[in-house]
């Protein structure tokens, strides 16, 4: 087969052959029968492999070791084994075997190993069974590596025909689990063969240890490749009966990157055919007795999510706001309230939070998650019990009505996939006569409120009216309040300013030259009774000790309005005269260009003196 052929002679496949050859042989266990299984039905690889050994050696042997290539070890996200109980049909998975990382001499670097402790030494001649399950993440590689709209999605999957062991085997045999879909190629094989969406490698008997025959698969993978690259999980435990759940997820469609252009509309016309490779919705199975349930993102709350329940589940079907291709991201936060008495127990007088680890997402691969369990205030003698190695740290969280903060378990972990969504429990100590603690500060917050306001009512704070602070203050009052009337006064005479302009303006346009003196005549008038107003508030100012820092200005503001004045009434009359002696207007420009522009100057400097004494 060309494509598998070609995608399987890589420089990481050659080296690991290379190293397996050269490997040493571990001569004391031979495995008489190992069936494995690979799913591929979604975008976790998740192999199952059942294994019969038997102690072929002198000695016993107290543990089995598994042997995983780098090139996949380094995707591994989960794996565990499990002795098998009984015969035939009535076989069972009994006792969890503890499956530690392992490092035997000589052994190359190609390959990591895991070892499985066994309850108890394996004799000579004795046999067991066990049941071994490995999660890999990452494992099928979309080929091509960038689709249009409009492909479907390929991807390739590489693994080995034969049982890589450091043991002997005597029969084994592969089966491996496809998608409902096409498949473009795979490796052949004697005794391979293809059912459907099946393909089965053997039996083939006698293998040699770590004997390896790579094959590949390409096939057709149109599943959600959901990828949270980073996902926060905060659990706020109340004990007035309530357990908060927040959820961050950044997710990212992990799948063949998507190119060229995206059309909205061959979407929604041809779903089936225009988006098959993307993924439209997440479904998230929550605890049963889920409530408050909210789905939003940084633009607000999105309201394409449905939520149904029954006594065993509460489910919620997120849809995001855009279908997801290939390499595309959204961010989104979930929440919900659950009861406390189904997660908080007591025992040996400690409490204990019984909450699974996980994302309650469907085949949701997450990169890096990070649990934060947040406990009441005055919890002490914090311990955390998990099924796997976490990275634990503790913080502190301040919230609202809190002295000292409410501690924070935090859990970090890498590659996690939907096996990891198993109870962990997080036991504290906590005296119930904490919880009136808040309560307690609030009812004493409200009653200071009211002893103040009782104090504030009754009690004369105001400054006495024969002190010197407070005739000071009615004084700068009635400065304060000159200045106003003086400020309005200015403003007047402005305003009768624009009238004398407007005048002109009337002149140009009907030549009605008395009409004009009338006007400036009336505005002379008006204008020198605005100035006697002033005059009273200049001096009373001038005789008030708290007006000496702001006089100056005031003076010089009234100053520069006087001299305003007499310029436009020049201005007035130099055009009026040229009007009657018919000069032409460039001429009377240039007669008033000197007087237009002090005028304008002086017009500037009110401005200003008004915004400064406004400003004081």
């Amino acid at each position: 087969m060309g494509l598998g052929l070609g995608v399987m002679r890589t420089i990481e496949f050659l080296l690991l052959i290379i190293a397996i050859l050269s490997a040493p042989v571990l001569s004391d266990l031979i495995l008489s029968k190992v069936e494995r299984r690979i799913d591929l039905t979604s975008q976790i690889a998740r192999i199952a492999s059942t294994i019969k050994a038997e102690n072929d050696g002198s000695s016993s042997v107290s543990e089995i070791l598994l042997s995983i290539p780098e090139v996949q070890a380094k995707n591994l996200a989960y794996l565990t084994a499990k002795l098998v109980e009984g015969k035939g049909k009535a076989k069972t998975s009994g006792v969890a075997l503890a499956v530690e990382p392992a490092n035997p001499k000589g052994m190359p670097p190609a390959l990591s190993f895991y070892t499985m402790i066994l309850p108890k030494p394996l004799a000579n001649g004795d046999s067991v069974t066990l049941d071994v399950l490995a999660a890999f993440t990452h494992s099928l590689r979309p080929f091509p590596e960038k689709i249009t709209q409009a492909d479907i999605q390929l991807v390739v999957f590489q693994d080995t025909a034969h049982y890589l062991s450091p043991y002997p085997v005597k029969v084994q045999s592969l089966t491996l689990k496809l998608p409902d879909a096409r498949i473009e190629s795979y490796t052949k094989l004697e005794n391979t063969k293809g059912l459907g969406s099946e393909i089965k490698y053997g039996p083939y008997e006698n293998l040699p240890p770590f004997s390896y025959s790579p094959v590949a698969i390409h096939f057709e993978a149109n599943q959600a490749f959901a990828v949270a690259r980073e996902l926060v999980r905060e659990i706020e435990i109340s004990h007035w009966g309530n357990v908060q759940v927040t959820e961050h997820y950044d997710i990212v469609h992990g799948g063949a990157m998507s190119k060229g252009e995206f059309s909205r509309l061959d979407y929604q016309s041809k779903p089936q055919i225009r988006g098959a490779s993307a993924f439209k919705h997440l479904v998230a199975k929550l605890p049963p007795r889920a409530h408050s349930i909210y789905y939003r993102d940084a633009i607000g709350n999105i309201s394409t999510s449905h939520v149904r329940g029954d006594s065993k589940k509460t489910e919620i079907l997120i849809e995001p706001r855009y279908p997801l291709f290939g390499g595309w991201k959204t961010a989104f936060t979930i929440g919900y309230g659950l009861p406390l008495q189904d997660f908080v127990f007591e025992s040996e007088g400690k409490r204990f939070l019984n909450f699974s680890f996980g994302s309650p997402m469907h085949d949701l691969v997450t990169d890096s998650i990070t649990l934060k369990v947040v406990l009441p205030e005055g919890s002490k003698y914090l311990s955390v019990s998990t099924p796997f190695v976490v990275q634990q740290e503790e913080e502190i969280k301040m919230s609202h009505l809190d002295i000292f903060g409410r501690p924070v378990v935090v859990l970090k972990k890498a590659n996690v996939v939907p096996e990891h969504n198993q109870f962990f429990q997080v036991y504290y100590q906590f005296n119930a006569l904490a919880m009136l603690m808040e309560p307690f500060m609030l009812i004493t917050g409200i009653f200071f409120l009211f002893v103040t306001c009782i104090i504030y009512v009754h009690v004369d704070l105001s400054i006495s009216k024969s002190s010197a602070s407070y005739l000071a203050k009615l004084q700068w009052d009635d400065v304060r309040a000159t200045v106003q009337q003086i400020q309005n006064t200015v403003n007047q005479c402005l305003s009768t300013h624009e009238k004398l302009e407007a005048s002109l303006r009337d002149l140009s346009r009907t030549g009605d030259v008395q009409a004009c003196k009338a006007a400036r005549k009336a505005t002379d008038g008006l204008l020198k009774e605005l100035s006697k107003e002033l005059k009273p508030l200049i001096s009373f100012l001038q005789s008030s000790p708290p007006a000496a820092h702001i006089l100056p200005k005031v003076e010089e503001l009234v100053a520069k309005e006087r001299e305003l004045q007499e310029r436009l009434m020049a201005k007035h009359s130099t055009i009026v005269d040229s009007y009657e002696k018919k000069l032409g207007g460039r001429e009377t420009e240039n007669r008033v260009a000197s007087v237009q522009q002090k005028i304008v100057a002086l017009r500037q400097d009110i401005e200003d003196l008004m915004e400064y004494i406004d400003e004081i």
